[in-house]
């Protein structure tokens, strides 16, 4: 199915998303959360605490929603590109409403791009959170169409990082990061992640990105889950469950006009001079 032009500007009804305190935590463990220095985001004597990287948990309805409308062949369908604002903190249980949009439709020539945005209130009427997703569409390019608008893409200095945050994941992680949701068969069929040309299975890229998110809470924020206002970033390279990761983080000082920023990476400990998550920043309240 060819990708649909005409549905740049599509958007969702609202949808719903209610969780309890077992949902979050679940979503924690996905991302790799430990004890007993996070316990504040498993236990529910301590709330808990909701990671701001919950944030793409209630909006996956609305990307499913989005995908259907868009087209392509989702065999060769990739996650490029996240970014997350958070403007309110969650509760520990509620109900989220969430409207998705697609922002816009590009062609690379060898692939193509489909911009998604959302939107996420609270039953009350609170703006808790907007996402953004660029989805890589590897099989759907050469149609004719626009080329997406370049983007600023923030520079690794040229110096050492001024943390490290290592990740042993396992071999079950994208089997238990698919419980929060996501549930592509390209994170847990071998037979798809051989088809897709991976070999197998791969870590879903938002996993990478909550655990970017988790190592900038513990390195910058203190573990205070609020204090992460933004989170972006690309999926450079694959990931496999397994693999040691390494977030780096350059902190870059705040302005008249700019918030405590951080500029992060990821990088496999195997291959520590090829990212496989970066071009995107953290900021910090």
């Amino acid at each position: 199915m060819a990708l649909r032009l005409d549905s740049v500007g599509t958007t969702t009804r609202e949808l719903t998303h209610s969780y309890t305190w077992k949902d979050t935590a679940l979503y924690a463990l996905g991302i790799g959360a430990r004890l007993p220095g996070e316990l504040d985001l498993l236990f529910e004597g301590r709330g808990p605490r909701v990671l701001p990287t919950y944030a793409v948990v209630p909006a996956y309805d609305a990307c499913a929603a989005l995908f259907e409308v868009v087209g392509g062949d989702l065999l060769g369908v990739v996650h490029g590109n996240q970014k997350t604002r958070l403007h309110a903190p969650f509760a520990p249980a509620g109900t989220l409403r969430t409207v998705g949009r697609v922002a816009g439709i590009y062609d690379l020539k060898r692939m193509a791009i489909a911009d998604f945005a959302t939107t996420t209130h609270d039953e009350a009427g609170t703006l808790i959170c907007e996402t953004e997703w660029r989805i890589l569409y590897r099989l759907d390019g050469g149609f004719g169409g626009p080329t997406p608008p370049k983007r600023d893409e923030p520079r690794t200095p040229d110096r050492e990082p001024d943390w490290r945050f290592e990740v042993h994941t396992t071999a079950e992680q994208a089997a238990l990061y698919r419980l929060s949701g996501d549930l592509n068969p390209l994170h847990i069929d071998p037979e798809i992640g051989k088809q897709a040309n991976f070999g197998g299975p791969i870590l879903h890229g938002l996993c990478t990105y909550g655990i970017v998110g988790r190592a900038v809470i513990a390195e910058v924020c203190g573990g205070d889950v609020n204090r992460l206002r933004f989170l972006s970033g690309g999926f450079k390279k694959p990931v496999w469950p397994g693999d040691t990761l390494i977030i780096e983080g350059f902190r870059v000082p705040a302005t008249e006009t700019t918030s405590a920023r951080v500029l992060v990476r990821a990088v496999r400990a195997k291959e520590p001079g090829e990212a496989v998550f970066g071009g995107g920043w953290a900021e910090i309240g």
